[in-house]
């Protein structure tokens, strides 16, 4: 698995230890950290591998979970020309390794290919609305990029691939710092800090918790006739301000807004149509945001030292 000691990555390491896989860890810590998976190390079944994968690796698997790139805008818009190298010639990388050891790919793909999207919702046929020299070009077009890269792989070398492409995602191991709107929230509620508004607060997202998301991702592994791309995220749809309200609600904060103007080329409605996921793998989320934001809550307590465990 790459980007395998990240948010989404250590969880998924979990899962696939527990369903009994042996799991080779790969991850350059860029934006992934050594804490999310240092409890699985004892594991016999469970090694870590320090690596980049903008180099090649050579390995013996029959399944690669290709997650590694950073997914928030603070980190990938850091080093957009490593992000751009991250997924394109990670990928790259990757689905040579695929075609030698005849493995199956997944790639962890991202609703920010729809760009500011004019279809709503968005159905994967839809082929977005993506500024290609905006500031989060790097990281959309690279995924574009990437997915490109998996569909020739297979039409031309016959390689196994699944493509996802990942709707807002929140829930335990997220960082203080990645920029994203859930941790951006839970942080400056538990702190006593001003909840930055960006815009007017009425563009919408929607938000799936991570285990609704890992089940997913395995799911779309195992199925069998579909490479995708699907839609896995959380149709509910949720104004960022409605958000904002009900962080401020679970944490008992007395924080204020704050407003401020919002980022280029930010999208106005994000939200997924799960038809295919839901009759094709049989797959919903099945967390309401209440109780994923208390969850979350609870992690970026400890996470900041507000309670002890």
């Amino acid at each position: 698995m790459t980007g395998g000691a990240g948010f989404l990555g250590s969880h998924l390491c979990e899962r696939l230890l527990h369903d009994g896989n042996d799991v080779i860890c790969l991850d350059n810590f860029f934006s992934g950290k050594r804490a999310n998976v240092a409890h699985l190390i004892g594991d016999p079944h469970f090694e870590l591998i320090r690596h980049d994968i903008v180099e090649p690796i050579l390995l013996e698997v029959d399944r690669i979970y290709h997650l590694a790139c950073p997914a928030s805008p603070v980190h990938y818009q850091y080093n957009p020309v490593k992000t751009i190298k991250t997924s394109v010639m990670g990928t790259i990388n990757m689905l040579g390794l695929a075609k030698r050891v005849r493995a199956r790919i997944l790639l962890t793909s991202t609703s920010e290919v729809y760009g500011d999207p004019q279809q709503h919702p968005q159905t994967e046929s839809y082929w977005g609305n993506v500024n290609p020299i905006g500031v989060r070009s790097c990281y959309d077009e690279s995924k574009r990029v990437a997915e490109c890269l998996m569909m020739d792989y297979h039409r031309q070398n016959n390689v196994d691939i699944r493509i996802v492409r990942i709707f807002n995602t929140y829930g335990p191991r997220m960082t203080a710092n990645d920029g994203r709107v859930v941790s951006n929230f839970c942080v400056a509620a538990l702190t006593g800090k001003e909840i930055p508004i960006y815009g007017d607060g009425r563009q919408t997202r929607s938000f799936a918790y991570v285990d609704d998301l890992i089940e997913g991702i395995i799911r779309m592994m195992n199925a069998e006739g579909l490479i995708g791309p699907v839609n896995l995220g959380n149709p509910d749809e949720f104004t960022i301000l409605e958000l904002a309200a009900l962080t401020l609600e679970l944490s008992q904060s007395a924080s204020k807004f704050g407003y401020h103007p919002a980022p280029s080329d930010d999208p106005v409605r994000r939200k997924p149509d799960i038809t295919l996921a839901r009759t094709r793998l049989g797959w919903e989320p099945k967390t309401r945001l209440r109780q994923g934001l208390a969850m979350t809550l609870d992690h970026f307590r400890r996470e900041l030292g507000l309670i002890h465990t």
